[in-house]
């Protein structure tokens, strides 16, 4: 599910090449809406970094997700995020996760673009399908599907 609200986009139209040439694993983009961050599926926050700038977490079947929110913004030390939950904590979907400054993001990071990419995504044995919606509605859409390849 999507875990924020905002535009869709491909991975490869995030202006970082971690990210874009999926250094990182499959995944898709959201252009935040607003400054709110939902669990995408049921499971556990293996992450939270000092800076706040991203969730990691892992899905009951394996999945390794990560949201970062915005690019470059491991420079702001945390300034504007705000988390509301920590590691090992076990989450539902659309269990709110981080809210951040959205204006405070957009004046001081490179870009607010969200990349979410499943880190496991190249050793795990599945198959990732992208959604052709371009609205995401946090909790409710479907941006990516997993199936067995």
């Amino acid at each position: 599910m999507a875990p924020l609200n905002g535009e869709i986009k491909a991975l490869e139209e995030v202006p970082d090449p971690v990210f874009s040439e999926k250094m990182m694993g499959e995944g898709i983009a959201i252009v935040p809406a607003e400054g709110k961050i939902v669990s995408p599926i049921d499971g556990e926050i293996v992450q939270v970094p000092d800076t706040k700038h991203a969730v990691g977490m892992v899905g009951k079947d394996g999945t390794e997700i990560l949201i970062h929110i915005g690019l470059e913004t491991v420079e702001l030390k945390g300034e504007g995020f705000t988390p509301k939950v920590q590691t090992g904590d076990k989450v539902t979907v659309g269990q709110p996760l981080m809210e951040f400054d959205l204006e405070y993001i957009q004046e001081h990071a490179k870009d607010v673009i969200t990349p979410i990419v499943i880190t496991n995504s190249a050793n795990s044995g599945k198959h990732y399908t992208m959604t052709n919606e371009n609205e995401a509605k946090a909790g409710e859409t479907v941006i990516i599907t997993v199936s067995e390849k």
